[in-house]
């Protein structure tokens, strides 16, 4: 298995929103946006910020991507993560969080977040395996108002 991350373009926002709603179907609640995702609203993401696709024997078989915070750009939230259904249970998902950790890194960000539904526990366990900790006192951006909020995970990446 021959396993490829790289950086998404504004070529890909059609691919991205794909491979968000396809990933997300019958695993991510029916209210989230996720499944509403249009290539449009992919091409802002990764113009305001930027984008991974995740290739399997050069198949695209998952997505994720960041944006800065308006207020701290120097801190960015991970975003529409997911991996298609068939290929599921082969931590190949760690490869798209390890390559925005690293990029971020890279660049000097301050700090990444993330948030997780209120329906998906397990994925806290995930997410703290790559040293991010529950932040009970932040507030996700993008939460959808009509839904519990999520929790928002951090990770600190320079002192």
């Amino acid at each position: 298995m021959n396993i490829v991350v790289r950086e998404a373009g504004s070529d890909d926002a059609q691919l991205l929103a794909d491979l968000t709603r396809a990933a997300w179907a019958g695993k991510v609640n029916v209210t989230s946006s996720g499944h509403r995702e249009t290539a449009v609203f992919v091409a802002q993401h990764l113009r305001d910020g930027g984008g991974f696709i995740l290739l399997v024997d050069e198949k695209p078989i998952g997505s994720v991507r960041w944006l800065p915070l308006d207020a701290e750009p120097d801190v960015w939230e991970i975003l529409r993560m997911g991996v298609l259904p068939e290929y599921r249970g082969s931590n190949l998902s760690q490869h798209l969080l390890e390559a925005v950790i690293h990029h971020g890194l890279a660049i000097g960000v301050e700090e990444l977040r993330l948030a997780v539904r209120s329906d998906q526990p397990k994925l806290i366990d995930f997410y703290s395996a790559f040293e991010f900790e529950l932040a009970e006192e932040l507030e996700y951006s993008h939460a959808n108002p009509l839904e519990p909020s999520p929790l928002v995970m951090r990770r600190t990446l320079r002192s």
